[in-house]
């Protein structure tokens, strides 16, 4: 798994117990693996409209340990399987300066969609 993406856990990403907020992590996570989505099919132009990914689901989500105010976190993707329409993949969440997992992810299914919203074939059969 590479990690691409680092962020720092700053006073309004905390909790009432004063740890990371889980809402805060889940969304970054939706935003890098939609992301490496994009990046792993290579075609879609958001501002065209053309086509575009939406999230479909996600496994069940796993909070390892929790992140602190100051802590570096990195964000990282795998992918899982590629079908006609979807990709699906895994992501992790660690702090960056002891690799200490914050949150695991199995599987974030992502589908390609038309202009109307219609699943549509991205034309991969594998990814690299």
């Amino acid at each position: 798994m590479k990690y691409r993406t680092r962020k720092l856990i700053k006073p309004a990403d905390l909790n009432g117990n004063g740890t990371l907020f889980g809402g805060q992590v889940l969304k970054w996570i939706d935003e890098e693996a939609s992301i490496f989505t994009i990046c792993q099919i290579g075609e879609i132009n958001l501002l065209q409209k053309k086509s575009t990914i939406v999230t479909k689901a996600m496994s069940e989500i796993n909070f390892v340990s929790s992140g602190n105010l100051g802590d570096v976190i990195e964000i990282g993707c795998d992918l899982v399987s590629v079908g006609k329409t979807s990709l699906t993949i895994c992501c992790e969440v660690r702090i960056k300066s002891s690799k200490q997992t914050i949150i695991k992810v199995d599987k974030i299914v992502f589908v390609m969609v038309d202009e109307s919203g219609k699943p549509k074939e991205h034309g991969k059969k594998s990814i690299n």
